[in-house]
């Protein structure tokens, strides 16, 4: 299945539960950076530029429980950095699962193997595995070769001990839609639970800015990426309308408090994806003090004309997947796939 079906019942009560009691504005998953350092160099990446000091930083994991216990979010993304570097990645793991929290494990993979004894196979762990496509694209993504065999290797093995595995393809201008057919192909020969699929975001201290795509050139890119997907049989991790939405045709509003990111400097202004007006010291000050209508597609800034990640967009899209029968029954069945 794309999502196991405890999640995907405990998600569906959290949401109406928000729709009863009137929120418009309710986290649907906490990104959780306990760390900056990574050891890759990936081309897009926005993190891993900053200076020394800050990338040796680390959460505690009592820091990282704080921040889901006053969130209060279903699903926690665990990312950096890489956080399997994190030298209590398990202590952090371990209680988040205790909270009831469906994790996701973002990792390039290259320590996957050597730290898999750590974990425990869980309907509430998954592990995310960072892979931009085919082999030689994926290791020049990332500027080193021999990376996607190492990934690929460790989620073969993290499958084979019962894990539950999705992979996360970052997307950039100029990629084959040929190409992604054949690696969605062979990551469901793999055995993946899911793919989860966005388009890059032009982090401003990224090292390569003329990968990243214009909203236009994402909507046409994603319609022959996506156009084989029923034919083949491949599995997202995704609402069906965020896939709809990547290819124009549904629209959204960003929502960027319903994947609220915090990291080794706070509470991140406004969302994940960029900070502005600096970071607030709690969840309630992030949501109360933020002026939300100053982001998102309509709001003119020039941050976020171009963006349709996921992380700004999907909350929205779950969001309407609980709007009527028709959408919870099309959500269900992409679900159980």
């Amino acid at each position: 299945m794309a999502i196991p079906m405890r999640q995907a019942i405990d998600v569906g009560k959290y949401i109406m539960k928000q729709k009863i009691r009137g929120n418009k504005r309710y986290p649907l998953v906490l990104m959780l950076e306990p760390l900056f350092r990574c050891n890759l160099e990936c081309m897009g990446c926005g993190k891993i530029q900053y200076p020394e000091e800050i990338l040796k930083k680390t959460l505690t994991p009592e820091q990282c429980f704080a921040a889901a216990d006053e969130c209060g979010a279903p699903i926690v993304s665990v990312a950096g950095g890489e956080p399997l570097i994190h030298p209590q990645i398990k202590e952090i793991v371990e209680g988040l699962i205790e909270r009831k929290k469906f994790i996701y494990l973002c990792t390039n993979a290259l320590l996957l193997a050597r730290k898999m004894d750590l974990f425990s196979p869980s309907d509430y762990l998954t592990f995310s595995v960072h892979m931009d496509g085919l082999e030689k694209h994926h290791d020049e993504c990332v500027q080193r070769e021999g990376t996607f065999k190492t990934a690929f290797d460790a989620i073969k093995e993290a499958k084979r001990r019962g894990f539950r595995v999705t992979t996360n393809t970052t997307i950039f201008e100029g990629h084959p839609p040929e190409d992604l057919h054949q690696f969605f192909d062979q990551m469901m020969d793999l055995g993946v639970d899911g793919m989860m699929i966005s388009p890059g975001y032009s982090y401003e201290k990224a090292p390569n800015q003329d990968r990243f795509l214009k909203r236009e050139q994402t909507k046409n890119l994603f319609q022959k990426v996506l156009a084989p997907a029923e034919k083949r049989g491949w599995v997202f991790n995704h609402s069906p309308f965020y896939l709809d939405f990547l290819k124009g045709d549904r629209e959204y509003e960003c929502t960027p408090w319903g994947n609220p990111n915090y990291n080794v400097f706070g509470w991140q202004r406004p969302c994940y994806l960029f900070s502005e007006n600096g970071y607030a010291a709690t969840f309630a000050e992030l949501m109360n003090t933020t002026d939300w209508d100053k982001y998102g597609s309509r709001s003119g800034h020039p941050k976020c004309r171009d963006c349709m990640v996921h992380c700004g967009y999907e909350p929205a899209a779950v969001n309407d997947s609980m709007a009527g029968p028709r959408n919870i029954i099309r959500s269900i069945t992409a679900a159980m796939r």
